[in-house]
């Protein structure tokens, strides 16, 4: 689409929506933006944007403005079966993600990365590689930069990586990686979505217009992902830490092998500073992206030797009294917090609980039962996860995140450990992940500051 001249309302006015109204702006377009938040709620926000001509509707939606835009872009945050939305695509409005917006006008080759867990760190990894491999990166999406940045910035890359959300598929309609990840798919965010199959389903958006000369790495110990694998167009690149392939990436013994085309490349996994079953396969899943556009094995795997993962992800925070804390405020989801438990041998202390996100907490039940030796709830979810976790363990309530710390100092013996995995979102208690990330790891280093006064 041409956009100068057009009419073009963009929806939600957070980081990807200001970003989304300065391109656009700049490229001539008529711009409408419109937010429930009113302006007071947005004067930061309306700031950065004050040197570009672009309208306000704030504090509402219009639906006119919905019925006579020539294309609407939504931002992630935003749903897409809101009345104003729905009423405008029975009015043949055409209506797009950011990531679709800004596909039109990026040509570099891409990967892109989805799944319930581990997008982030797979996706920071394969940027990792391609950068230690020597070429030119842009890594974004539902992290960091959104993508839009890229196609406004003019940068000329040799790879994109971008990591994408649900919600950004929603609205894709041309988007097309060379490379499509899919790592998993457990329960997740049944509080936007009205059935498991309608997350699947914008999940899957992601290989929509793949052809036969593209690649789609599909996680195949999931059965969820490895159902899909016929509905596709792409070359399936299987991946597997249970099996080994004659033809994919697999683990075992300690060796992950890449088998491709009658290439086989073999990397000992002893030596990784990133930890963790889960890891194994967001480390195959860079290492298949990567090597399938042309990155050099021993470059990756010297890259892959050396990268040490992320913040807020199963981080080590301290030891006090014999008991390490381990801090996964990123662990929103059910699916998370399995493969967080997993990581560690009986002895647990849980701290979990948040804003309720409506999955089922069944599935933590077994691995509740076998290594959680206490479980300290908080949020607005506590008394649910009570009611399918409380009865398999020792099992304690707190009102503040501080509280449930300094509680499971008191329950943990030496030789135990700390885990925040929380298998919910932050918004009932705090602003972000983030900010609850920094209050749990503030109380434990309060709690390792007395240890040593």
């Amino acid at each position: 689409m041409e956009l100068a001249g057009k009419k073009i309302l963009v929806v939600g006015l957070a980081r990807t929506g200001v970003a989304v109204a300065r391109f656009l702006a700049e490229a001539g377009a008529r711009v409408t933006v419109t937010d429930m938040r009113d302006d007071e709620a947005l004067a930061d926000t309306l700031n950065e944007l004050a040197d570009l001509d672009i309208d306000y509707e704030l504090g509402r939606h219009v639906p006119h403005s919905f019925l006579m835009a020539d294309l609407i872009v939504v931002s992630p945050g935003v749903p897409m079966d809101i009345k104003p939305l729905m009423m405008a695509r029975s009015q043949k409005r055409r209506v797009i993600s950011e990531v679709e917006l800004a596909s039109w006008f990026i040509k570099t080759p891409m990967v892109a990365i989805t799944g319930t867990n581990g997008k982030t760190t797979t996706t920071t990894l394969t940027g990792e590689i391609f950068r230690g491999c020597g070429f030119e990166t842009f890594v974004g999406g539902n992290i960091g930069n959104p993508l839009i940045e890229l196609a406004m910035s003019g940068q000329e890359v040799e790879r994109v990586v971008v990591e994408l959300s649900s919600f950004q598929l929603e609205g894709v309609e041309s988007f097309h990686p060379h490379v499509a990840v899919l790592l998993n798919l457990t329960e997740d965010h049944l509080d936007r979505y009205h059935s498991f199959q309608e997350y699947i389903d914008a999940k899957l958006r992601i290989f929509e217009n793949q052809t036969a000369d593209d690649y789609a790495v599909l996680n195949i110990d999931d059965p969820l992902v490895a159902a899909c694998a016929d509905k596709l167009k792409a070359r399936i690149f299987p991946m597997s830490r249970l099996s080994e392939l004659e033809e994919g990436i697999s683990y075992r013994d300690g060796f992950i092998t890449f088998a491709h085309n009658g290439k086989v490349l073999t990397f000992g996994t002893e030596g990784f500073l990133l930890k963790g079953v889960h890891n194994l396969d967001n480390i195959m899943a860079s290492l298949a992206a990567t090597l399938l556009m042309r990155c050099d094995g021993d470059c990756a795997y010297q890259t892959v030797r050396t990268f040490k993962g992320l913040p807020h992800r199963m981080e080590f925070v301290a030891e006090v009294n014999g008991v390490g804390y381990y801090e996964d405020s990123k662990g929103t989801n059910v699916g998370s917090v399995v493969k967080s438990l997993e990581s560690f041998e009986p002895g647990i202390t849980l701290i979990a609980g948040g804003k309720d996100k409506g999955g089922s907490y069944e599935p933590l039940a077994p691995l509740v039962s076998a290594r959680v030796s206490h479980l300290i709830l908080i949020g607005e979810a506590k008394e649910r996860m009570n009611e399918a976790l409380g009865s398999l363990t020792d099992t304690h309530f707190s009102e503040t995140l501080e509280g449930a710390v300094a509680l499971a100092h008191k329950l943990t013996d030496p030789g135990g450990v700390v885990l925040f995995s929380p298998a919910c979102s932050s918004f009932d208690m705090f602003k972000d992940y983030l900010e609850r990330a920094n209050c749990f790891k503030g109380a434990v280093r309060a709690l390792a500051a007395e240890g040593d006064a």
